[in-house]
Order: structure tokens, then sequence, then C-alpha cells
């Protein structure tokens, strides 16, 4: 296992590696819930942004909570909207999960929104991503160059037919398999309907192919190593609702199995 003190400046790196990484979803908007995870051994965070109530200062004290206890912190962002991706990756998260990216072109739009240079991201030195001014503009670039991670999340019936476009951007670290939304996108009941599995192998071939990780949400262990065989390798497990609602379904049961009082 990877040393903690390692988490923020290797993650992106251990993803391109294609390791087995493990996180989970953070649907809570507070920075305690930041903390407690950062005392784990998790490999990272995903602030939902997306589903969650989270504005921007619940996003600011939860990837400050993130960066004290060197724990990489992905946001997935409301939109692929350059502002939205600008924001987090300003306020210091390790990267960015764009939601809907249907084509070649959004995730060139995307990647160019994520990444310094010509058209692209836009830079101040003020910021945490930049430590307030004492860093050089180059030592940032250098840093923002190695460490910022964007993955581009596929839940569309429509991104199938360019996978292999969507795949091959460059800029692109990861694809994220949002498999719910794809299980609505295809017109299926279940995720684990055979139209869904197969698109989902589709998914992780074209990244095979393109020299791409994948990523993608399970509620399972089991489910993850059996993805980890067809090709996937980060895995956001559960939730902190999850867990919650977990304990509390688990307590119940332990407290039931007591003798009487």
């Amino acid at each position: 296992m990877i040393h903690e003190a390692a988490r923020l400046n290797s993650f992106r790196d251990r993803l391109r590696r294609g390791e087995r990484l493990l996180g989970t979803f953070v649907k809570t908007p507070h920075h305690s819930v930041v903390e407690l995870l950062g005392l784990t051994t998790l490999d990272c965070v995903c602030l939902d942004a997306e589903h969650a109530p989270f504005d921007r200062n619940a996003l600011d004290t939860s990837i400050l909570a993130a960066r004290a206890a060197d724990l990489p912190s992905l946001v997935r962002v409301p939109r692929a909207d350059p502002a939205d991706i600008l924001n987090a990756l300003d306020l210091g998260a390790t990267g960015v999960v764009i939601p809907h990216v249907a084509s070649a072109v959004t995730a060139r739009a995307v990647a160019e929104a994520g990444r310094y240079g010509a058209g692209g991201r836009g830079y101040a030195g003020s910021t945490r991503a930049a430590r307030y001014t004492t860093h050089s503009l180059a030592e940032n670039l250098a840093r923002a160059h190695a460490e910022v991670t964007l993955i581009a999340q596929i839940e569309d019936a429509d991104a199938l037919s360019v996978i292999d476009d969507i795949a091959a951007v460059d800029a692109i670290d990861a694809l994220f398999i949002g498999r719910m939304d794809l299980t609505v996108s295809l017109g299926a009941d279940s995720p684990n309907e055979p139209v869904v599995l197969d698109a989902v192998a589709r998914i992780c071939e074209a990244a095979r192919r393109a020299g791409r990780s994948v990523g993608m949400y399970t509620t399972t262990t089991e489910e993850a190593r059996r993805w980890f065989d067809g090709g996937a390798s980060l895995f956001l497990l559960g939730s902190d609702q999850q867990w919650i609602l977990q304990g509390a379904g688990e307590l119940r049961k332990a407290f039931n199995r007591e003798p009487s009082m």
C-alpha cells in the first residue's frame, strides 16, 4: 500500500498506470465528512457537486479538509462548463469528473478547460491551487500539468458510437462509467441487463485501446473485483449517505438480537 503522505501528488500517475484505486462519493456538503475520510486509507473521495447541494463555500472547505489530510479530492462538477471546472481546480481539487461527455468535441472542450495553455484554463496566482502566490508561475504550471486529473463521465447511449474518438482525446486521463444514467439512456430497467453490461464492456475496451484508465461506481466489493478483471481500475464504492444507512441498519439488527432488557 502506498504511504498516505504521497496520496495527493501521486494520484494522477497511479490512475494512469491502472492501479486499483478505491474511493467513495461524498454527498454531504460539509468538511467534517471529508476530514473523517481523510483519516482512512482510501485513495480518493469524489465530491458530488452534480447531484448533492455543494455550493462554492462547501466545496472550498471540503477541498481544504482533503488537502489537509493529503487525500486526493475529485469534484463531479454540475455540467461540462469551463467555469465549473475552473472553480473546482482553483479551489485545489485534485481533479474533476465531467458528466455527460457524449462526443469527442465535448471531450476536447472540457480537456482544454482543465489544462493551462492557449484558450484553456485561466490562470490566477492567488488561488489555493497556486499556493496563494508563494510559488512561481513555472512551478504552478508544472505541478498542474503533472497532477491535475481530468475524467470524462460516459453515461449516454449517444457516446457509445463515438467512444473510440472520446477515448482518443489525449488530455483526458480516464473514462468514468455512469451506469445508472447509461441504463436509463439505453431504455433498460436494471444496470445489470445485458445491453448495459455490453455497453460497459465496450467502454472498457475502447479505453484499453486508447491507453486510458476506467473508473466506475459500484455498490459492492465483489462487483468491483469483477470489473477490475474487465478493465476498470478506479472504483467509487458507495457514498457517505449509503454508509450511514447501512450502519444504522446493522445497528438495528444487532440491537434486535440482544436478549430482552
